[in-house]
C-alpha cells in the first residue's frame, strides 16, 4: 500500500496572506509553496480564472457568508483573478526548484492553453463536470486529468468520463468531492470512494476534501483506507484569516499530521499474504501448546486419554495430534509434566 499523492490546494488563499503581511502576492504564493513542501505534500495547486469569464455579475454566493461575506461569485472572483501566464510560469519554475509538482485548475480556455506547458496534469473542478466541451478541450491536450465529481449523479460522472475517453484521455483520476463549504462530517460520504472504485476499476480514485480539519486528520486517513490514491485539501498558513477557503483549510501542522498518518497506515498495512513473520517464530513455539503428561510413566506404559493435557510451550507434540498417541507405549521413564516428543514412543 503506497502513500497517497497529496495535493495542497493553495487556490487563491495567498492573496489574503499577502494583504495581511503586506507582501506581494507572488512572494506570498512562494511562501505557501515552501510551507506545503515542508509539510510533506507531493503537489501544490492554484486556480487560474478571470471573473468576467467565470461568473455572471448576478451569480449568488453558495458558501458560508458568515465566513466570507461577499454576496456575489463575480464580486469574490474579482478579488483573486490577478494572476495570469507570467505569474504562473514563475510559480511553476519555483515549484520545480522546490521539488514539488505544480498544478493549477483552469477555469477557461485561455488558461488551459498556457497551463499546458506548465502542469504535469490537468485538474478539472466539480463545477465544470457538466461543461463537456471544456472537458473535451482539455482532454485533447494529451495529459492525465484529475476530475472532481462533487454535486453530481453517477450518470453525469459517466458522461464526463466518456467525454475524456472520447478524446483519447486514458489517464483519469476521479476525485470524490462534496461541493459544500465547509462539508459537514456527516456529509463527507467517503463510502463513495469505494463505489467509484467498483464502477471504474480501471480508473484511479481520489478524494478532494472540504471538511473542517479534525484534530487527528482522521477524515483524510479514512479516505486513504477506503482506497483514495490521490488526496487533496485546501491549504492555508492561517485558518483564522477571513475568506472563503481559509476556515475549512488545513494548515502546515494539519498536513504534517496527515502525512504521518499515511506513513503509519502504509507501514502497518503490510502485505495481503498470510504467513508467519520472523518476529513471531519464538512466540509460535512458546505460546502454542504441546501434549504434556499429567502423571509419570514407566518404560512400556501405555498413554491413556486422561494422562495428557495440552500446555505451553509448543516445543513438543502439537496438541492437535493427541489422538495419535493414545494407547501408544512410551520407550523410557517419563516424569509428570513431561513435554511429550515423538521419539518418546516405541515405533
Amino acid at each position: 500500500m503506497k502513500s497517497p499523492y497529496l495535493i495542497a490546494e493553495i487556490g487563491v488563499n495567498f492573496f489574503d496572506t499577502a494583504r495581511v503581511e503586506r507582501i506581494s502576492p507572488l512572494d506570498a504564493a512562494k511562501k505557501y509553496i515552501v510551507s506545503a513542501k515542508e509539510a510533506g505534500v507531493d503537489a501544490v495547486k492554484f486556480q487560474a480564472y478571470k471573473a468576467g469569464t467565470l461568473a455572471s455579475k448576478n451569480s449568488p454566493a453558495y458558501w458560508d457568508t458568515t465566513k466570507e461575506s461577499t454576496k456575489s461569485q463575480y464580486e469574490l472572483f474579482c478579488k483573486f483573478d490577478k494572476f495570469g501566464r507570467q505569474e504562473f510560469e514563475e510559480l511553476a519554475e519555483f515549484c520545480e526548484n522546490q521539488g514539488v509538482d505544480f498544478l493549477c485548475t483552469p477555469f477557461d480556455y485561455d488558461s488551459a492553453d498556457y497551463l499546458d506547458s506548465l502542469c504535469k496534469y490537468f485538474k478539472i473542478s466539480s463545477s465544470d463536470l457538466s461543461n463537456l466541451d471544456f472537458i473535451r478541450f482539455i482532454a485533447k491536450k494529451g495529459k492525465p486529468v484529475f476530475l472532481s465529481v462533487g454535486a453530481s449523479y453517477l450518470s453525469e460522472v459517466d458522461e464526463a468520463v466518456r467525454a475524456l475517453r472520447g478524446e483519447g484521455c486514458s489517464q483519469i483520476v476521479l476525485m470524490h468531492c462534496v461541493l459544500s463549504y465547509p462539508t459537514k462530517q456527516e456529509d463527507a460520504n467517503l463510502a463513495v470512494i469505494k463505489t467509484l472504485k467498483r464502477i471504474y476499476p480501471e480508473i484511479v480514485v481520489g478524494y478532494s476534501d472540504h471538511t473542517l480539519p479534525d484534530s487527528n486528520m482522521q477524515i483524510l486517513s479514512t479516505a486513504y483506507l477506503y482506497g483514495a490514491e490521490v488526496i487533496e485539501k485546501h491549504f492555508t498558513l492561517d485558518k483564522s484569516l477571513p475568506g472563503n477557503d481559509h476556515y475549512h483549510a488545513g494548515d502546515p501542522s494539519d498536513f504534517k499530521k496527515a502525512v504521518e498518518n499515511f506513513r503509519l497506515i502504509q507501514k502497518i498495512s503490510g502485505s495481503d499474504e498470510k504467513t508467519v513473520f520472523a518476529c513471531e517464530e519464538m512466540s509460535r513455539v512458546q505460546a502454542r501448546r504441546s501434549l504434556v503428561l499429567r502423571v509419570a510413566k514407566k518404560k512400556g506404559d501405555r498413554v491413556c486419554l486422561s494422562d495428557v493435557i495440552a500446555k505451553r510451550p509448543g516445543s513438543g507434540i502439537p496438541a492437535k495430534y493427541r489422538e495419535l498417541i493414545i494407547n501408544r507405549r512410551v520407550n523410557k521413564d517419563l516424569q509428570e509434566d513431561s513435554i511429550l516428543q515423538w521419539d518418546d514412543f516405541f515405533s
